[in-house]
């Protein structure tokens, strides 16, 4: 709101109220003349609200700041809505010595400059909401995993490393597969082979001399393919606790 000698800035006093607690408003005044300017503060309400400096002079071409403070409230207005005011008075000082009462005697001729301010009352400022910034300085921001826990809603970090041996886990249980499934195309061969030996040992066993030499050579076949019948057995144990785990 300006003014012949001085600019107030803001042209209005805003307060976020909040009940129990003193609270502060600022202004300026900017002195744009090259004169000295001497102000003083009055309110409607001087035992509500504390003004400091409630008077001064501003040198030509600065400015002076105030600072008004209200005083901790017990009620709250009605609808938040305040009739105070405040009075800006300003009038040409001969010098920047102190300023005296005298100075804004209008009976005395002097021409005393006014502006009328409205106090407003606004809603206090939110706090911020809690969010973790230590991830973000650090460079590092780790998604958050949802796991659900006996109906209950969790958030995990999602650690790379695990994700990486996740994969190697992986790897070799392929690996495993692979060699499983060999192991058992080699067990179908030793029961065919089995069911061959079986075959000549009856004959065998019916006097022909050549299934004797024949019935050596699958007993040690036999005790090959049987070594690898053991080995398909672990394997399959082995496979299936990966899995179930």
């Amino acid at each position: 709101m300006p003014t012949e000698l001085l600019s107030i800035q803001p042209g209005e006093l805003k307060f976020p109220f909040e009940l129990k607690k003193q609270i502060s408003s600022s202004l300026r005044l900017v002195n744009s003349t090259d004169n000295y300017v001497a102000f003083k503060v009055k309110t409607t309400s001087p035992k509500k609200y504390c003004v400091r400096p409630n008077t001064g002079i501003v040198q030509p071409h600065s400015s002076a700041d105030v600072t008004v403070t209200m005083q901790a409230q017990r009620e709250a207005p009605p609808d938040m809505q305040c009739k105070d005011k405040f009075l800006v008075q300003s009038v040409i000082a001969p010098s920047s010595k102190e300023v005296s009462q005298e100075l804004f005697n209008k009976e005395e001729g002097k021409d005393v400059h006014e502006a009328k301010l409205k106090v407003l009352y606004v809603s206090p400022p939110q706090p911020p909401s809690p969010i973790t910034e230590s991830n973000e300085e650090e460079g590092l921001s780790p998604k958050a995993t949802p796991v659900v826990d006996n109906g209950e809603r969790h958030h995990l970090l999602a650690d790379p490393q695990s994700a990486k041996t996740e994969s190697e886990w992986k790897f070799k249980l392929n690996e495993a597969k692979a060699a499983l499934n060999a192991l058992t195309e080699e067990r179908n061969q030793a029961v065919q082979q089995s069911r061959s030996f079986q075959q000549e040992l009856q004959v065998y066993k019916s006097g022909n001399p050549r299934a004797g030499v024949a019935l050596k050579d699958h007993k040690s076949q036999a005790g090959f393919s049987f070594l690898f019948v053991m080995i398909v057995g672990l394997l399959g144990m082995l496979i299936g606790y990966l899995l179930g785990g």
